[in-house]
């Protein structure tokens, strides 16, 4: 044990002073004078200098006192901190000084010392929380800081402040998420830090004041302990979260405990330890549920949106009540008085809905009731007692109107006076509803009514809202709020008016008739007897279910449209392809000196009105090219160099990630000025063709005059540079090639010179013929060719340039001139002999091979003389493509401008890792499933071209035999294959992109002009080759991943990495990475190498220490790895009070590595994301986004977008994708702006990290209830006021699953989690604080679109089940006689229904956002694609996924966290397998739907119209199909005749399997049943009773079918159907009976078995001829009973679940599990059959094949199994 743990005396030894090379994270802060680069800026050194200004404070007594130490060592040794976490916070508080001193802009005078301003401000951002909380307490803040008065005493109480809180947040651990709970600490510490500043003397001692508790550790274990017990001791009492939420004390209720003032009285300070609030729930004297208790129920989604469902419901009945009038328009109708009078019914169902309201009020939450919260109580009951007062006088005034007018027989004066009074009572129901409104339009006195802590406001609101600390005033500006609530009228005017006339209106005149029908003759016995209103309830219930739910997709349309023309505005998808950005890549490099670099800022000029308006005008010079910014390129020499080296920077990237080739680096890079050109250089592919077009120009214009030419070719800036540049680079080349001393060099200067002059005077056309132009095109084309050959040959180039000489002397000069006149001009040899054919035959000397940077300008001149194609498709990867066009088009768009590195925001990346892939291991690459096929045949099939790269690039890095790829290459390779999964290792390099790409900017930042051209230069001469081996000389696979030293690196001065450091960190939680370690997990060497070659990465993990006396000890600990020690060395180690997970393991996970981030901000990224490089560029300009105002306040989350890249997989992950995409983009794009209701919903966001880290952290942790941890940060986020808004001009990469199992259980996920949040309080109180447009968008888009998708299951229900019961019960038969109206409207409900369940509102946005970001006609092209592979099947399984869970969870409970795989899916699922997992969810509700549909087809009168059935039905047969088809479509090999044989033999293995007690369900049948009610285990009583009720509805297909057996003869008396159960309990006789004879018999004496069983066939046979004979029993009976008495066993099951306590102990439940098995064998049956007919079908595999996979890898399928096929028949 090192000496600082030793457990000693009180004070524990004395801590020794830090030795200089103790391990820091990023400043060396125990040594200033270490040499370090960060330690080179003055602000460093004034922080920590301000630190140790202890002065004269009065020393700790215990504990030795050194020089050394500074303000946190004070404060650790009076209160009790661990020295690591002192060590922490000390470089966090550094750190963040130093950093928003950098930033101040202007400067401070004295940059020496700590600026107060930075520190008054900082104090006041990370207690603005406790402030807030003193004042809601009403209780005085115990910060003693006068703002008036600035001495340097203050400076130092202030950061004594600081200290105290980051110490206290720092070590709390769990208790982090409960931030009133770490402001009551504070309150306390801090007072006691008061006292003692302040020199108190303790009246019990006469001593100075000592804190309560001091020594060792005693913060921890006096403090956090106790409390972190009590949360412990809560969760135990949860039993891994199956107990009722409301039977134990979660997070939030630990926490809101602190929000009353009754947490002074109870637990004092020190912390009393006898409180009640450290009882728990078990006992009588605990505290019950503080703030909100959990119920589970669906009455919540009415309690949380009860103004949504009060304005459906009285529109229905309004509505309702004037279409019954049968007028054409509804204002027609309202004209009649009577209409009139029966609207005000509306008053009554409102004040009803009220009562209801609080009587649930009351029934949830009755335990929150106690002692000390009596005022609750009187309120609930007082609130139900008043609402009933309402109902009663609505209820009396409105019966007298009518008894008045029925007396007078019409409308006089005396029931008009009573209609008065009933609209003024009414008047007054309504006021506060309209005062409401009053202040919704005017929001600022809302929120400063909510914010503000007067007792008035309190009383007034006591009435109408419960107090609570957060959700206070919620408002929105007035812009906003005229935004958002445009939107929604225009929803809601769309959807009243939709459902006025199209749902509601048509179905009246039906109605009327069926309520008319006379004498229905009933086909069975009728137990309403009289009236038909049992069958218009049925008619009405799926028009009812779709009205209540068809705003959502009204919301879908008009949020696809608003988002296109929000994402337009903000120029979206204005570059597309390449050939539009060669439209504008000369204005390209202007973008990036704007957006990328920062600008010479004038200290005044920031934030005026007219900075703002000169920014708007450049931008718009920008985006179209005004004012020629090209021009200014070539005169501002270092812009474009700056841009060249960006612009080569991201190609060079692209080419270490393998998306392009090397020919491809050459045409798009941008090289550097050589060869004297005299024009920038753009990259080959602008110039392709442009030589060309000029040529054929000048040939037309034979004798235009130079000005009018010149004036053509210049006319495209691409021709110009073209012509320019081939021109100087065949100057300088061909006089390169020759000795500078031979004749024949002066000779080719003359001719350029003539060239040159003639060009000056303007006279070329005049002195040249342009017809030789051609042949000295071709000749030069010979020559260069030549050159570019391996083996070069001196002769033909002699001959070439002999030949090019003689067409520049004969042909070329206009005026002929005699051998004479050439040598007199300097054209001819002086030696006549030379002319005699041996011209250059001595002269040319070519420079050696080796001169890479030579032969690459000849290439690109090559490039440049021949290219005639116009190069639309470099560069030839699609993926390579999408960057550069999303980057490019990016740079058009608005954005903040760039600061300096140095005074950007600095931020920290985060990412939680438990135990996924880092790093593909060979045998997981070589390892092939039963297909044989191996991931990495896989990812070459899938990602061909990006493997061509990687294999060429590994030749260039010296491989000779292709197969040393799995040997001196296997590390490159097993990169390769990662960075194409969804790996660590993937993450990590993405995430490294951001460190990469600010040193870059750093060196741009402060380099001068000279260092920008020298490196130019620089790079310019190492070439290619070298560029990329000169300085990794090390081993080559260490090389491949210290990719950051890429050729930028060699020009860096070396302070760009401390400067980067100071504002970048990327820490990883490796939660059981101390374990991975003991255990040797390769895991945790491949983090290890992660960490070895990024240095800006750091591990958190959690350390397990065993003590002597079998205790464990928790540790939360830092490592890096010390790249001069070459090994990982700790950093910082902080006790924990116990285990790290109490609730959900990620957010504990990310919370208790949060304590190591450090910067203003922090990314959250997930496991499954990606980065790159030209993305990272823009970072700094995000975090400017913190400064600007979006509405009234500024920005605490800045949502990103994201890019999905999976979707390249299979057709399903496209379809994911594409679903996923627009969300990601336009959904959230309309959310933040004009709806203003935003969450956070995954991981590319960026929190304000101190904002946060004072509001309970980024994620909440609850068991159970947070399951769906993240979006519980955006709800935190809003209801603690913060502001979350969207910005698409920066991306990040994210893998989403992509087998249907996956998504599968992700989709479960997912709607478990919202199945979760219907029940969380922070759903009901945004449901209630937020105004009602703002609540509407909150619940469309989050819990409420869950609903909507039940919505339309249960609507496709309703309808069959309604249609049974009138086919069945005769009813439809009658009304058919009379009419055939009512089917249109049910026709115009179920188109509307089908339309919703084949996804096609999922659909628009996706084709709206397409077409934004990829163009009209290829969204269309998309989207039928789409459609032919099957879209619409997967959008209807998948919405009966969310269906199942989301009700489930909400009914029953047992959400829990499904760990989704990131693998690739490419292998066979067997049927099993599927069976388990959708068995429940998907195929038994299939079936019922099928045998509804069946029953209703062979009976109903409708049905004998082949046309109307098939209408009526199709969208139902169709969902059927698709729940029982899907997961055999997606399925590779799905209809493999042979699979599906093995398949159903390994089915029918699983169910007869019996299992020992250890047997898995995957295994055994029996436990997989019980596995499948686990969650009627923790339901609660009234979840029993409708599961109970909802099962009932299998017994009625018996009801109806028996009477329609032709035994029972007509007959319509009830003893039919008691009858027909005697059929029930003899068939299970007869099934005990055999199950008996077997188990006694069929072992030992087998015979006696065969006979019972022969006796019971003879029997049945008899009965059956009896009936036959004696009775009107038909043979077809058989058939038809069997649909009837199906359906009824599976009924019973289903209640014997139910009722399993009862019956587990009985000798009936082994024939229920027996009768269980026999049904699921029939259900596997039934699901089987179509699926092997299809398999039996030749032709179908091919199909589906097609269908599933893109086109590259089905083709390599195919030929895979033919080439597998002959290699098994040759062996």
């Amino acid at each position: 044990m090192s000496l600082r743990y030793r457990p000693g005396p009180q004070s524990g030894p004395p801590r020794p002073a830090p030795p200089e090379d103790e391990p820091y994270n990023i400043i060396p802060v125990h040594n200033l004078l270490a040499d370090h680069p960060s330690l080179r800026f003055p602000e460093v050194r004034a922080a920590a200098a301000a630190l140790r200004a202890v002065g004269d404070l009065r020393k700790p007594p215990y504990g030795q006192w050194h020089p050394a130490m500074d303000l946190l060592d004070w404060l650790s040794l009076f209160f009790g901190f661990q020295h690591g976490n002192v060590k922490n916070q000390r470089e966090h508080l550094v750190l963040h000084l130093a950093n928003a001193q950098m930033r101040l802009t202007p400067p401070p005078d004295n940059i020496d010392t700590l600026d107060a301003g930075v520190l008054r401000r900082f104090r006041r951002k990370l207690l603005k929380n406790y402030t807030n909380w003193c004042s809601y307490l009403g209780k005085k803040s115990n910060i003693w800081i006068s703002d008036s008065s600035r001495s340097n005493s203050d400076h130092r109480r202030e950061l004594l402040y600081v200290g105290l809180y980051l110490l206290i947040w720092g070590e709390s651990a769990n208790l982090r998420f409960m931030p009133e709970c770490i402001c009551y600490i504070f309150h306390h510490m801090a007072m006691e830090l008061n006292k003692i500043l302040e020199d108190y003397i303790d009246e019990n001692t006469g001593q100075p004041v000592m804190p309560s508790i001091s020594g060792e550790n005693a913060f921890l274990d006096r403090i956090v302990k106790p409390i972190y017990e009590t949360v412990k001791a809560e969760v135990d009492s949860s039993k891994n979260g199956t107990a009722p939420h409301s039977a134990w004390r979660n997070y939030d209720d630990l926490n809101e405990y602190f929000w009353s003032r009754r947490c002074f009285q109870k637990l004092k300070w020190p912390i009393d330890v006898g409180s009640n609030f450290f009882v728990t729930s078990i006992r009588s004297k605990h505290i019950g549920k503080t703030g909100f208790v959990e119920q589970r129920s669906f009455w919540n989604l009415y309690r949380s949106f009860d103004r949504l469902w009060v304005m459906l419901f009285l529109f229905l009945q309004a509505a309702i009540i004037v279409a019954w009038e049968g007028k054409e328009y509804p204002w027609q109708a309202l004209t009649i008085r009577d209409v009139q009078v029966k609207v005000l019914t509306v008053f009554i169902t409102w004040s009803g809905m009220r009562f209801l309201q609080s009587l649930l009020d009351a029934g949830m939450q009755y335990s929150r009731v106690s002692r000390e919260t009596l005022g609750l109580g009187v309120r609930m009951v007082l609130k139900a007692v008043v609402a009933a007062a309402w109902i009663v006088i609505f209820g009396v005034c409105y019966g007298r109107i009518w008894t008045q007018r029925n007396r007078d027989r019409r409308w006089t004066g005396e029931p008009d006076r009573r209609v008065v009074l009933f609209l003024q009572i009414a008047f007054v129901y309504v006021l506060p509803e309209l005062l409401a409104l009053a202040l919704f339009v005017i929001p600022w006195i809302r929120n400063f009514i909510e914010e503000t802590n007067w007792k008035i406001f309190y009383l007034l609101s006591w009435w109408f809202q419960s107090k609570s600390f957060v959700g206070r005033g919620l408002r929105e500006g007035l812009v906003d709020n005229v935004k958002y609530t445009l939107f929604w009228v225009l929803v809601l005017a769309t959807k009243f008016a939709f459902s006025y006339f199209l749902q509601i209106k048509p179905m009246i005149k039906p109605t009327k008739q069926l309520l008319d029908l006379e004498n229905v003759k009933y086909e069975w016995h009728e137990i309403f007897g009289g009236s038909n209103k049992l069958a218009v309830g049925l008619l009405w219930l799926p028009v009812v279910f779709i009205y209540l739910m068809d705003i959502q997709i009204w919301y879908s349309i008009y949020s696809s449209f608003v988002g296109a023309g929000v994402g337009l505005f903000q120029h979206l998808g204005e570059i597309r392809n390449i050939q539009q950005l060669r439209l504008r890549f000369q204005f390209f490099a202007s973008a990036i000196q704007f957006n990328l670099m920062p600008e010479e800022q004038l200290l005044n000029a920031r934030g005026t009105f007219r900075s703002k308006f000169n920014d708007a005008i450049h931008r718009l010079k920008l985006r179209y090219g005004l004012g020629r910014p090209y021009r200014k390129l070539e005169s501002n020499q270092v812009e474009a160099h700056k841009f060249a080296l960006i612009w080569n920077e991201i190609i060079t990237i692209f080419r270490e990630e393998d998306i392009i080739s090397d020919r491809e680096v050459e045409l798009l890079e941008l090289p550097q000025n050589s060869w004297n050109v005299r024009v920038i250089r753009w990259p080959c592919f602008l110039l392709c063709n442009e030589l060309l077009l000029a040529l054929s120009q000048a040939k037309e214009l034979l004798d235009a005059p130079d000005k009018w030419l010149w004036y053509k070719i210049c006319k495209n800036e691409y021709r110009r540079c073209a012509v320019i540049e081939a021109y100087d680079s065949i100057k300088h080349m061909m006089l390169e090639i020759l000795n500078v001393q031979s004749e024949e060099h002066s000779i080719l200067t003359v001719l350029f010179q003539e060239i040159d002059h003639s060009i000056e005077i303007e006279k070329f056309t005049k002195t040249f013929k342009m017809t030789a132009l051609p042949q000295i095109h071709m000749k030069l084309i010979n020559l260069v060719e030549i050159l570019n050959k391996p083996k070069k040959d001196v002769n033909q180039v002699v001959n070439t340039l002999q030949a090019l000489y003689e067409i520049a002397v004969r042909d070329f000069i206009k005026d002929k001139r005699t051998t004479e006149q050439l040598r007199e001009d300097g054209l001819a040899p002086r030696d006549p002999a030379a002319m005699a054919g041996l011209l250059f035959e001595n002269a040319v000397k070519l420079p050696d091979p080796s001169d890479e940077k030579f032969y690459r300008q000849v290439r690109r001149l090559h490039t440049i003389l021949t290219s005639r194609d116009s190069m639309q498709t470099i560069p030839v990867n699609l993926e390579a493509r999408r960057r550069i066009a999303f980057f490019s088009n990016s740079l058009f768009m608005n954005m903040p401008h760039a600061p300096q590195v140095e005074k950007m925001m600095a931020f920290s990346v985060l990412t939680p890792y438990y135990n996924e892939e880092v790093l593909y291991s060979k045998e997981q690459l070589r390892t092939e499933n039963e297909d044989g096929i191996s991931i990495l045949y896989y990812l070459q099939t899938i990602y061909d071209d990006d493997w061509k790269n990687f294999m060429e690039r590994m030749r260039r890095e010296g491989m000779v035999k292709d197969d040393e790829i799995w040997t001196t290459k296997m590390r490159d390779l097993r990169l390769w294959a990662s960075y194409r999964g969804q790996t660590l290792s993937r993450t990590v390099r993405g995430m490294m992109y951001y460190y990469r790409a600010l040193k870059m900017l750093a060196f741009l930042d402060s380099a001068s002009e000279m260092d920008i051209r020298e490196g130019a230069r620089e790079l310019g001469s190492m070439g290619r080759d070298h560029g990329l081996d000169s300085f990794n000389s090390e081993s080559p696979s260490s090389r491949s991943l210290s990719r950051a030293s890429s050729s930028l690196g060699l020009l860096f001065k070396g302070h760009e990495q401390g400067t980067t450091l100071m504002k970048y960190t990327y820490v990883v939680a490796c939660q059981i990475y101390g374990a991975q370690k003991a255990k040797k997990d390769p895991h945790a060497e491949e983090i290890l190498y992660l960490m070895k070659h990024n240095e800006a990465l750091r591990v958190a993990y959690v350390d397990e220490v065993s003590t002597a006396r079998d205790e464990t000890e928790y540790y939360s600990v830092l490592v890096k790895y010390d790249q001069q020690l070459q090994k990982e060395v700790e950093i910082y180690r902080v006790k924990l009070p116990g285990p790290l997970k109490l609730g959900e393991g990620k957010p504990e996970n990310q919370n208790h590595a949060l304590i190591f981030t450090r910067g203003d901000a922090v990314q959250t990224i997930d496991m499954n994301q990606d980065n790159y490089f030209e993305e990272a560029l823009k970072m700094r300009n995000l975090l400017e986004e913190y400064k600007h105002y979006y509405g009234i306040r500024k920005p605490t989350i800045l949502g990103v977008r994201e890019h999905i890249f999976t979707g390249s997989v299979s057709s399903l992950a496209w379809f994911m994708s594409a679903q996923e995409t627009s969300f990601v983009t336009l959904g959230q794009r309309v959310l933040a702006n004009p709806l203003k209701i935003r969450m956070h919903y995954g991981h590319p966001d960026v929190f304000d990290r101190f904002w946060f880290l004072t509001r309970g952290g980024i994620s909440k942790a609850s068991r159970v209830i947070n399951i769906s941890e993240d979006i519980f940060a955006g709800f935190n986020c809003t209801l603690r006021g913060g502001n979350v808004t969207h910005h698409e001009y920066i991306q990040v990469g994210k893998g989403r699953d992509v087998g249907l199992n996956q998504i599968s259980m992700f989709e479960a996920k997912v709607a478990s989690g919202n199945g979760e949040q219907v029940l969380s309080r922070d759903v009901y109180r945004l449901g209630h604080r937020l105004d009602f447009f703002r609540m509407l968008s909150f619940f469309y888009t989050t819990v409420g679109f869950f609903f909507n998708t039940m919505m339309v299951i249960l609507t496709v229900y309703a309808f069959l089940w309604g249609r049974l019961y009138l086919a069945l019960s005769g009813v439809e038969k009658s009304a058919l006689s009379n009419s055939s109206s009512n089917n249109k409207a049910l026709g115009a409900i179920l188109n509307q229904q089908f339309i919703i369940q084949l996804g096609l509102f999922t659909a628009l946005p996706m084709i709206v956002e397409n077409s934004l970001e990829h163009g009209f006609l290829q969204a269309i092209w998309d989207f039928m694609t789409m459609q032919l592979q099957l879209s619409s099947v997967f959008y209807t399984f998948s919405m009966g996924t969310r269906t199942h869970f989301f009700g489930r969870t909400v009914l029953h409970g047992g959400a829990k966290y499904r760990a989704t795989g990131r693998g690739f899916v490419v292998q066979h699922k067997s049927f099993a397998e599927n069976y388990r997992l959708y068995a429940r969810s998907h195929f038994i509700k299939a079936i019922e739907l099928g045998l509804i549909l069946t029953v209703y087809a062979s009976h109903s009168p409708i049905a004998k119209d082949t046309f109307v059935y098939i209408a009526m039905t199709i969208s139902s047969w169709f969902l059927v199909l698709s729940w029982i088809l899907a997961p055999f479509v997606f399925n590779p090999s799905g209809f493999d005749w042979l699979k599906t044989v093995y398949d159903f033999d390994e089915f029918m293995n699983w169910i007869w399997y019996h299992g020992g007690v250890f047997a898995k369900a995957e295994q055994s049948w029996e436990r997989w049943w019980y596995e499948e009610q686990d969650h009627l285990r923790t339901t609660g009583l009234w979840g029993k009773l409708l599961e109970i009720i909802l099962d009932l509805r299998f017994l009625f297909f018996q009801y109806g079918i028996v009477y329609q057996l032709g035994i029972a003869a007509g007959n319509t008396s009830i003893a039919v159907y008691l009858l027909s159960w005697i059929y029930i309990f003899v068939a299970f006789g007869i099934y005990l009976v055999i199950s008996y004879a077997r188990d006694k018999y069929a072992a030992k004496e087998h015979i006696y078995f065969r006979l019972v069983q022969f006796l019971v066939i003879i029997i049945a046979i008899l009965v059956i001829i009896a009936l036959l004979e004696f009775t009107d029993f038909k043979f077809i009976d058989i058939f038809t009973s069997l649909l009837a008495f199906i359906p009824t066993g599976w009924g019973l099951i289903l209640i014997a679940q139910v009722l399993r306590p009862f019956l587990q102990s009985t000798r009936l439940w082994d024939s229920v599990v027996s009768v269980a098995r026999l049904y699921d064998i029939l259900f596997g049956v039934i699901v089987m059959a179509p699926m092997a007919f299809l398999s039996w079908m030749p032709g179908f595999q091919s199909m589906q094949t097609r269908i599933l996979f893109n086109e590259a890898f089905s083709r390599g399928l195919r030929i895979f199994q033919i080439v597998t096929g002959k290699k098994s028949s040759d062996s």
